[in-house]
């Protein structure tokens, strides 16, 4: 299976490292400014890299590069997209501008991963152009798995509210990390102890929630107890103007800029 990789910042990059470890390719790597850890992996796993496009035919092309870049510099790999299957991660490039770009006949899909990935932890929600074969979904599947989970979407529009949930979802929890730090900073506490805890309390939910199977819901339950300090403070994140409704609205503005950026 031969496969192009167009790009390899930090979510290429974590892709390629993936696919070493998992024995797939031989993979191509284009990426006009390679740093150093890039050049030493290329050459010590034998990775092809170059710094434009080559000739041939591949089993799959992924793209990732950033959106706007992607949108000048799409039909550049019409040529690579007569043969393989085109896999984009570009948030807010809809198959539209793509089809345009590569033919109406292109083998399309779409990926929104997310940066957990760089640890294999990560999820990736895929929408499959009908143009695409059920061989290519199962390709996808193969070569995004390399970041973690996958799941699929079976409408075009919904890679946008996967962007918003789950593509920038990290960045909300860091910032909970980060306020839950400042939160401990000013009731009294070092700020490098406020930061370890904020850290560690974050970091070991994330790993509970994945490890019990139980709702989210059931969880919070089970740490509260009532009229105990944890209520007091669920009184606040809970009431009507608190998080519930300011996730909600932090979710649709992250969707509709998804939405202008097409």
């Amino acid at each position: 299976m031969t496969i192009l990789l167009i790009g390899a910042g930090r979510m290429g990059g974590a892709l390629l490292k993936g696919w070493i470890a998992q024995g797939l390719g031989p993979v191509t790597v284009v990426e006009p400014k390679p740093g150093t850890g890039l050049k030493s992996l290329a050459k010590a796993k034998k990775i092809k890299l170059l710094d434009a496009l080559p000739p041939g035919k591949f089993a799959a092309c992924l793209v990732a590069i950033k959106p706007q870049v992607l949108k000048s510099d799409a039909p550049r790999l019409a040529a690579i997209a007569k043969s393989a299957v085109m896999i984009s991660i570009a948030a807010g490039t809809d198959t539209k501008l793509l089809f345009k770009a590569w033919g109406n006949k292109a083998r399309i899909i779409r990926a929104m991963p997310n940066t957990p990935g760089a640890i294999g932890q990560g999820i990736t929600g895929l929408y499959a152009a009908k143009t695409a074969r059920p061989a290519d979904r199962k390709l996808a599947d193969k070569l995004l798995s390399a970041l973690g989970e996958t799941v699929w979407v079976h409408k075009e529009d919904l890679i946008d509210s996967v962007t918003a949930v789950s593509g920038s979802g990290p960045a909300y929890l860091f910032l909970m990390a980060e306020a839950l730090t400042a939160a401990g900073i000013a009731e009294g506490l070092p700020p490098a102890l406020a930061e370890k805890l904020a850290r560690a309390t974050v970091s070991g939910s994330g790993a509970l929630l994945a490890a019990d199977k139980s709702p989210a819901s059931a969880l919070r339950e089970a740490v509260t107890s009532p009229g105990g300090t944890t209520a007091a403070a669920l009184a606040v994140l809970m009431a009507k103007d608190g998080l519930p409704a300011l996730m909600k609205r932090a979710v649709r503005a992250a969707r509709q800029r998804a939405e202008e950026l097409r």
